[in-house]
């Protein structure tokens, strides 16, 4: 059960900060967090984690209860580079970076309780 969303306009560095906060929680937790959470790039993060829950209930015909986060991978996408004019004819660049995530799910095991 994956999910991956790629070229998302947000730094890498931005986004493991929000995946680092929910990597540990139960699923329904980290779905909650994500979706109250004050950071930008909390929202692709949380429309990777519903698609790869919908994808285990249409797949495999799991809930959500019987699932758990194996794994988020934040990525670097390509950077798109651009320049601004600036003073005496000169220019400075500006670097728009892009990451890539895949988010794993599994099956709990049948012994723990998270």
């Amino acid at each position: 059960m994956k999910a991956t969303q790629k070229y998302i306009r947000t730094p890498a560095r931005k986004l493991r900060l929000v995946a680092d906060a929910v990597r540990d929680l139960p699923l329904d937790r980290a779905l909650a967090s994500l979706r109250f959470m004050s950071k930008r790039a909390a929202l692709p993060l949380f429309k990777t984690l519903t698609s790869a829950v919908a994808n285990a209930k249409t797949h495999k015909g799991l809930s959500v209860d019987k699932l758990k986060i194996k794994a988020i991978d934040i990525g670097e996408g390509p950077t798109y580079k651009r320049w601004r004019a600036v003073s005496r004819g000169s220019a400075h660049s500006i670097m728009k970076r892009t990451s890539h995530i895949n988010i794993e799910l599994q099956e709990k095991d049948h012994g723990s309780k998270s």
